[in-house]
């Protein structure tokens, strides 16, 4: 029994760093290792990098911009456009760093499998922020933003204190994407096809030479 519940404890860490990362790398990273220093719990020795105060601090102050940025329509689709070159390859390397070093093929694996969750996770969060630019108020844009936040941190502490909870969330939020995906890129190509309509009238509309 003691072995199933440390590979659960794995498989959820692992789980929950990759998804976690795809949202928001910076939260994630200070959430582990916030509580990795203050020892509410004891992260396996690839990802006790996170606990050394210059790592901290580095992830706070890039946090606070990401906080910024996030709440800024248009500002919050570029950064995530600029992130995609970021949060997926760190949750590569979170989620192969999660399962220590019991077997080198396991990390591997580990490390696609946490790619995928991390790539998955930030096509949501980036798609979703393209449809919610397109409301004429920033209020949505705050809340989701805010609520990103919260879903991360509270994601987190539950992967770490309810293993068996956490899997069964994400099992649920892995088929939530698949159905969400393609209705997202739909909706993504509404929008820019609308934008590229309003160019192409606007060059009609200029006056000969």
């Amino acid at each position: 029994m003691e072995q199933l519940d440390q590979i659960v404890n794995t498989i959820s860490l692992t789980m929950g760093v990759a998804w976690a990362s795809g949202i928001n790398l910076y939260a994630a990273i200070l959430v582990l290792g916030l509580l990795g220093i203050t020892e509410n719990i004891v992260l396996p020795d690839h990802l006790q990098i996170l606990m050394n105060p210059l790592v901290i601090g580095a992830a706070g102050l890039m946090y606070i911009v990401e906080f910024i940025a996030d709440k800024m329509p248009g500002v919050d689709t570029g950064w995530d456009t600029l992130h995609t070159f970021i949060r997926i390859p760190a949750g590569v390397l979170m989620a192969a760093g999660a399962v220590g070093d019991v077997n080198p093929a396991l990390a591997v694996a580990a490390g696609i499998l946490g790619g995928g969750l991390a790539a998955g996770s930030h096509a949501v969060k980036s798609g979703s922020r393209v449809l919610i630019n397109t409301s004429p108020e920033p209020f949505t844009n705050w809340a989701a933003s805010v609520v990103e936040d919260i879903a991360v941190i509270g994601g987190l502490w539950t992967a770490l204190h309810y293993p068996w909870l956490f899997i069964a969330l994400m099992i649920v939020f892995i088929l939530l994407m698949i159905w969400l995906l393609p209705k997202l890129w739909r909706g993504i190509k509404k929008v820019f096809g609308f934008i590229g309509r309003l160019f192409r009238y606007g060059r009609t509309d200029e006056p000969a030479q």
